[in-house]
């Protein structure tokens, strides 16, 4: 199955299906912004993230992005078709920063289903997405897996 549109009815726990590949519809251009305050909000003042003359001066020619934002951002597009009916984000892992990211860098994020399991909550079950991220140039900029406490269809029209 692949999304063509943001969020939908097809998102409840029996809905994803192991080895589903989705390719997710918005993507977010980074701008300068975002990483000066949220690198400060976390208080992450690497001069990688704030020193342009001294980047100027390495391989990457410029600043970069700080990876909390790369990491929040691609699963963020991503939860717009894996999170709606989530009840509980699980856990993080394998998190990787495969290429940096540059201030004007817009972000894609894929997704495939790697796991399910019931669980013992009769309202979820339990999801394992690997997320990955892209820029413009389809570079691969971050992978990483998701747990999440999916909602079952039959919960939520209980509700």
């Amino acid at each position: 199955m692949t999304l063509d549109s943001l969020t939908g009815s097809n998102n409840y726990f029996e809905d994803f299906t192991v080895g589903d590949v989705y390719r997710h519809a918005r993507g977010k251009t980074v701008t300068e912004m975002d990483n000066v305050l949220i690198t400060n909000l976390v208080m992450n003042t690497a001069q990688g993230h704030f020193n342009e003359d001294s980047m100027a001066r390495t391989e990457f020619g410029q600043r970069i992005t700080f990876g909390g934002i790369t990491a929040a951002m691609v699963i963020g597009l991503a939860s717009q078709d894996t999170g709606e009916n989530a009840i509980a984000e699980l856990g993080l892992d394998g998190i990787t920063f495969r290429s940096p990211v540059f201030h004007g860098d817009t972000l894609y994020a894929f997704t495939e289903v790697r796991a399910k399991e019931n669980g013992d909550r009769p309202d979820g079950g339990i999801v394992e997405f690997a997320h990955w991220g892209v820029n413009q140039r389809d570079e691969v900029v971050f992978e990483g897996v998701r747990r999440v406490l999916v909602r079952r269809r039959g919960a939520a029209e209980r509700r």
